[in-house]
This record gives structure tokens, sequence and C-alpha cells, in this order.
């Protein structure tokens, strides 16, 4: 009795290929075992955001105040439009990279050159724009009181529009105060000191009858709730400890500061994923100008690199969604 034995041919290869999974090389299921793995972070990330918010629901910062700024056009109040270009530039890019990989299923240097440069490019205005925004958010751009309950007071008009300490509020001097640690090393405080005190705060609201304290907590009405004058000067004179500018993993002029916590880390995390997608297209897309993948015949690297760069879009809807839009 003899037994035939069949063989495939790929014996002793990474991959056999005989019974591909998926009908996918081993190179891009590697790739989306990673994006599954990475999914699944980013929706624990986006999770905890979701219950934080809920618990602070009365009093989390409103999107449509906080990214309100466009480089160029400074005092201009335009709420969303920036955060809005940046999605769409990123969205752009997603189309480049799929136009890409399609001139790379024919074979089309040319033109799969072009279409990795205009990825390239849609991710670092989208980096830079990603980096523009943390400073601006760092920086702040009103200024606020935080009470002894750890609460923000914000100041507006009578109009109930935003207005800035600047506006209203007038700085003494202030020394940086030199200090010595418990190892009698001198150190100089600054940097962190905020411009204004809270004693030229209570000054300068009790000279302009026009300004009112704005609560982080939101009324009936899902807007945050203005106190009368008096209440204003009570609130600020027996409850007022610190002047906050701007946001940072401490304080946070807009609300919460576990609000602060969440965009630093989600935003970054996503920002890092976009960064280092747009340094492997770069590495890649010198490879399709050496004739690399034109030697190879086949253009998967590039197919490999679109799933990631597909991936960090479309976690950017969510983020988009849960920061900006919700």
């Amino acid at each position: 009795m003899s037994t035939t034995v069949v063989t495939s041919g790929t014996e002793g290869k990474t991959w056999g290929g005989g019974s591909k999974p998926l009908h996918a090389s081993y190179g891009k299921l590697m790739m989306w075992f990673f994006i599954v793995s990475d999914a699944l972070t980013f929706s624990a990330f986006l999770a905890a955001y979701g219950f934080s918010r809920f618990k602070f629901i009365d009093a989390w910062p409103i999107a449509d105040e906080v990214f309100t700024h466009v480089p160029f056009l400074h005092g201009q109040d335009l709420p969303m439009i920036y955060v809005a270009f940046m999605t769409f530039i990123l969205i752009m890019s997603s189309v480049t990279m799929v136009l890409a990989v399609d001139a790379g299923h024919h074979l089309k240097k040319s033109k799969v050159t072009l279409y990795m440069f205009l990825t390239i490019i849609g991710g670092l205005i989208f980096v830079g724009s990603q980096a523009w925004e943390w400073s601006t958010f760092i920086k702040g751009s009103y200024g606020a009181v935080q009470t002894k309950g750890g609460n923000i007071l914000q100041f507006v008009d009578t109009d109930g529009l935003r207005v800035a300490l600047s506006d209203f509020v007038v700085a003494t001097p202030v020394e940086n105060v030199r200090r010595e640690d418990v190892n009698g090393l001198a150190s100089v405080s600054q940097g962190t000191t905020p411009t204004f005190t809270v004693e030229n705060v209570i000054h300068g609201l009790e000279a302009h009858d026009n300004i009112l304290v704005r609560t982080q907590f939101l009324n009936e009405h899902g807007h945050p709730t203005v106190l009368s004058r008096e209440e204003s000067l009570s609130k600020v004179k027996s409850e007022a400890k610190h002047v906050v500018e701007g946001a940072n993993l401490h304080v946070n002029e807009y609300g919460p500061p576990l609000f602060a916590d969440f965009f630093f880390f989600i935003t970054g995390f996503h920002g890092f994923h976009v960064f280092s997608g747009v340094v492997i297209n770069i590495i890649i897309f010198f490879n399709v100008i050496l004739g690399t993948y034109e030697k190879r015949k086949s253009y998967e690297m590039v197919e490999k690199v679109g799933l990631y760069w597909h991936f960090v879009d479309l976690v950017w809807v969510f983020v988009f969604t849960f920061f900006y839009l919700v």
C-alpha cells in the first residue's frame, strides 16, 4: 500500500501561502493585529473620558467656547473652524493614500510618488496644527479665578460675552521669590507666577460695574450660570484662591482640570501616532523614488502603511466627536 504526500512547494518559508488567512500576506495580517490592539487602547481612553465627562456633566467645558482660535486671526471668535480644517486635511490625506495604493496596484511609480508626497504634506499640516492648538490651549484666552473648592470662576460683561482679565484688571509688580529647600539649595520661582493676583482681580471687579462672574456650572438651559453684580463680588471676595491663566495638568481656566488632562493625553497620543505615520510614510516615499518596489513588482509596503494611516484617520474621527462635538 503506497502513501501519496502532497506538498505546496512553500514548506520552510515564514508564511506558507497555501492557506493564507483572509487571503492576506503575513505583513498585512500583522498590521491588522497591531491595528486591532491599538484600537482597544484608544477605546479604553475614550471610554474613560466618557465616564469622567458624565461624572462632571454639569461643569464640563463647552467646546464652542474653548476652541475658538484660528492662526493669524487674533481676537476673533471662530468656534471649531480651525479644528474642522484640521479634520478636513487629515481626511483628504487618507484619500491621497487610497490613490497611492491604487496606483501601486497598477505599478504606476510616478503617481504613487505624487500621492505619497501629498499624504505626507497633509500629515505634517495636521501635526503642526495640533501643536499650535496645544500652545493656544496652554496659554489660555481669558484667564479665570479658582475657588477654595477647586471650581473655576470666569468673567463676562452684561451681555454675557467673555471678558479677559487683562481687560479690567491692573497687575501689580511681582518679584521672583527666592527660596531654600531642605538641603539649603537656593532656587528662584519664576515662569509659573500668574500675571495677576486675587487682590488685583477684586480691585478690578470693584472698579468695573459691567463685569459679572460666570461659574463653570450649567443652568437648566445648558449654559454656564451668570451671577448678579452683588453675588459676583461676594463670590470672588469670599472664595477666590488662585488666578488661573491657561491650562495644564494641574489647573484649567476652562473648567475641571480633568478635561485638560484627557485633552493632553488623548490628543497627544493620537498626535504621536500621526507623527509616527508621517515618519514611516517618508521612509516609504524615498523607497518609492529609489525604485525599490518597482523592482519587486509589488507596492505592498505602501498598502501596509496605508492601513495604518487610515487607522489614525478613523481614530481622529472618534476623538473629534468626543472632544469637540458631543
